[in-house]
């Protein structure tokens, strides 16, 4: 009888040891990778998950797709369709239709500080083809007068230009790609994800090991970085003039992107907006939008919309961070102090802060 006790103690001990080991030796989450070139830029994709591997795959052809329906230079896309019709109107996919209306919203609500009409003035500046050049005023002016997003008529899946107007939806494609790209991700089980759709970044989630992601935010004056922002569940995106911009004859740095009132480069004082939202679509719009009204018109209307956060570097090398995301970001040592931003009224400041992300 004691044997037999002895026996099914050292059996129960056994297992217990066998167990703990199973535990600590529990398989880490499979990791999926992807690097390709879409939408003109290179892309990445990490996920983790069971099936990780088929959810990237699905992704990464949801974004291609995506790309053959919003191309400008694409023959058989929807926006190639459109620009080229002479005012007739055509039939496009549900997607093209659904961006094509939030670029129109977001037109409306930043006071045209969004424009997805300007691609023909964006093309005189040879940024389209990588043949720049200055236009003269009045090239400017004729090009001016085919610009204008409420002419645009949506109706349904049928969209119908003036002669002599294109579409260009640059501004917000990217934002709602990873927006449908990160759907896909976890329509496939995918809990733990981030994706760089070439500056623009969507976080699913946080790390496999539950601390949040560490983005690393661009200098806009140089090499390096200008900080760090921990961020999960969530988008960020960041604007500027610091990489597809040309010095013309006099010496002025002529920037991509542009101010639709004057067709000329956005001169307000800011060097990089960057936008930290629910969705990647209105990132996108916001930080190209903001960054031509500058940082007293994009503060008011952070005020006012209240459902964004962002960070704003002034030509002056100022950072401007709002007080949501203001404990998240860190920034390096050889920068310039930040200043937060703050709204009393805002009910849902601290969303994206760190005692949140912890």
């Amino acid at each position: 009888m004691k044997r037999r006790l002895q026996w099914f103690c050292s059996c129960a001990l056994l297992c217990a040891l066998l167990l703990a080991l199973c535990a600590c030796a529990a398989p880490e989450p499979e990791e999926a990778q992807a690097s390709f070139f879409a939408m003109n830029t290179y892309m990445t994709m990490t996920a983790y998950g069971a099936d990780a591997q088929a959810a990237v795959d699905r992704a990464q052809a949801r974004i291609e797709a995506l790309e053959s329906f919003w191309s400008v230079t694409q023959e058989g896309s929807d926006i190639y369709a459109v620009n080229h019709a002479q005012g007739q109107p055509v039939a496009v996919h549900e997607e093209t239709a659904a961006l094509l209306s939030f670029a129109l919203d977001m037109a409306e609500e930043t006071g045209g500080a969004l424009e997805p009409t300007l691609y023909p003035v964006l093309t005189a500046w040879g940024f389209t083809a990588d043949a720049h050049r200055v236009p003269e005023e009045a090239e400017l002016a004729a090009l001016l007068e085919n610009v204008d997003y409420a002419r645009v008529r949506v109706q349904g899946e049928t969209v119908q230009l003036d002669p002599g107007m294109m579409l260009d939806l640059g501004a917000v494609g990217k934002g709602y790609a990873g927006d449908l790209a990160a759907q896909a991700l976890r329509e496939g089980g995918v809990e733990s994800a981030l994706l760089n759709l070439g500056g623009n970044v969507q976080a699913i989630g946080a790390r496999p090991d539950g601390s949040p992601w560490r983005l690393e935010l661009r200098n806009p004056f140089g090499e390096g970085g200008l900080g760090l922002l921990l961020a999960q569940d969530c988008a960020v995106i960041t604007s500027g003039n610091y990489e597809n911009y040309f010095v013309a004859e006099d010496g002025t740095v002529c920037g991509h992107i542009l101010d639709p009132e004057t067709g000329r480069p956005a001169d307000s004082g800011l060097a990089s907006v960057t936008i930290v939202a629910q969705e990647g679509r209105l990132g996108d719009a916001l930080s190209t939008s903001l960054f031509v009204m500058g940082a007293q018109r994009a503060e008011a209307f952070w005020r006012e919309r209240g459902d964004f956060e962002m960070i704003l570097v002034t030509q002056a090398g100022e950072i401007l961070v709002t007080e949501g995301i203001a404990d998240a970001f860190t920034p390096y040592e050889d920068q310039a102090a930040v200043r937060v931003l703050t709204c009393e009224v805002r009910a849902d400041a601290g969303h994206f802060s760190q005692e949140n992300l912890e």
